[in-house]
């Protein structure tokens, strides 16, 4: 196949957003008709990012998510991730020196879809798990994040500045027959500490692999077309190319805790999830995987420790984004919540919502129209903030922060950890059951 490809407090909400909680319709795997019985379905597992540095892993997974919705790094944050970076022997502040339009990313896409060589700044926000994926022909095999809050396919080329590069497996555009450049087409997006990312498109093919190289050499976009980057004539993205060949037109997340998880084309493995799917419409023309939140409460009473099952309405919008390590909700849900948890605060120190290790954590259940989606205490307890050894750790951050000043909430990773997904790309449809073997 052929895709584009690019190298490399609560927030207020409108009426028209919060109005109507969704309607959630409950299927059963077999009430989803193959529509292609020759298409495509295949099975893309994760592997471990060995080169992963857990230092400061948890502010640095809340600045990542400022940063991919260029949004303003407050001041406290900011100065704890530059602390975090210089620690690691990364220094932020001279990423302003470099220019963020020199060549040096990659965009394969090729189902046909549009690649690009990205001039990219490379981001210090590695993620722990990556999926691989073959491009071009002979196929390079690269491992890549595979990001639903986004449209771009983006990887670090061999046109990328070696000042540029990070130990990336690269791209190399001259080894592949297939690759073709799209003439006048760049490809460009920016971060919220003032970087960015730009570069030419290609033309290129992408298919499924097998690799165990663990080194982040890019993003698979798997949002909707409108958010897609390229200019002047947006491309199709991967999956949009995909669709017609796939046994069924979507995509399951199947994100786990501590351990690799997998991504499904085409086909549904029902021993991922129990009972049936609850499925409701997203706002596709928002270029997201964008729905509505409908409600909250929490696992029990912090005071005297008593089940507290009281359901608080709270209308908010909110995306599902598998390129979102952490679950940001809107300020009230964050504050009721960590409440209920002995010595939590917001911490300038850490950048974030913090507790005691040893802290007994709170369900919190999340009501999507009404689906229930509860998010067990333990996935909540993200990463050590004081120390990188968990077994030594006596402060943690938390795996629940606030959306405040951005315009959605994000439903990242900690939720998927507890919710197997699917996307309906056809339908524009988001479908939710609890994961097996929780």
């Amino acid at each position: 196949m052929k895709f584009w490809a690019a190298v490399a407090a609560a927030s207020l909400f409108s009426a028209t957003e919060v109005a109507a909680a969704p309607q959630v319709i409950q299927v059963n795997p077999s009430d989803l008709k193959s529509r292609n019985v020759e298409g495509r379905s295949f099975k893309l597992a994760q592997i471990k990012n060995v080169h992963f540095n857990q230092h400061g892993k948890g502010p640095r997974a809340l600045a990542q998510v400022y940063e991919k919705y260029d949004i303003e790094l407050p001041e406290t944050l900011l100065a704890v991730l530059n602390q975090i970076l210089l620690d690691i022997g990364i220094d932020l502040r001279a990423r302003s020196l470099m220019s963020p339009r020199a060549p040096n990313a990659t965009t394969p896409y090729n189902n046909n879809t549009a690649q690009g060589e990205v001039s990219a700044t490379p981001i210090p926000f590695d993620v722990e798990y990556l999926t691989p994926v073959d491009i071009g022909t002979p196929p390079q095999t690269l491992p890549l994040c595979f990001d639903t809050g986004s449209s771009d396919l983006w990887v670090f080329s061999s046109n990328t500045p070696k000042s540029q590069q990070g130990g990336q497996k690269l791209f190399q555009i001259d080894n592949s027959t297939t690759a073709q450049k799209l003439q006048n087409h760049t490809w460009s997006i920016r971060y919220g500490d003032g970087s960015g990312s730009s570069g030419e498109v290609y033309l290129d093919t992408v298919s499924s692999s097998f690799t165990r190289d663990e080194h982040s050499s890019g993003i698979m976009g798997l949002g909707f077309q409108s958010i897609n980057m390229v200019r002047p004539a947006k491309q199709k993205t991967f999956i949009a190319n995909a669709l017609k060949s796939l046994a069924l037109p979507l995509f399951t997340a199947n994100i786990r805790k501590a351990e690799a998880g997998n991504y499904n084309f085409g086909f549904i493995d029902e021993t991922e999830f129990i009972g049936p799917i609850s499925m409701i419409p997203v706002d596709a023309d928002s270029g997201y995987w964008k729905f509505k939140g409908t409600a909250f409460s929490t696992g029990f009473n912090g005071t005297n420790g008593n089940i507290s099952d009281i359901v608080v309405p709270l209308a908010h919008p909110a995306i599902a984004d598998t390129g979102t390590t952490l679950l940001m909700i809107p300020e009230p849900i964050v504050q009721a919540y960590y409440r209920q948890v002995a010595l939590a605060y917001d911490s300038k120190i850490y950048g974030g919502w913090v507790f005691p290790c040893n802290a007994t954590l709170p369900d919190l259940t999340l009501y999507i129209g009404s689906y229930k989606a509860v998010i067990p205490g333990e996935l909540i307890n993200f990463a050590p903030a004081d120390l990188d050894d968990p077994a030594t750790a006596t402060i943690c951050y938390g795996g629940v922060q606030s959306s405040r000043g951005f315009p959605f909430a994000i439903y990242g990773n900690v939720f998927f950890k507890a919710h197997w997904t699917l996307f309906h790309v056809e339908e524009q449809k988001l479908g939710f059951a609890p994961r097996s073997g929780l």
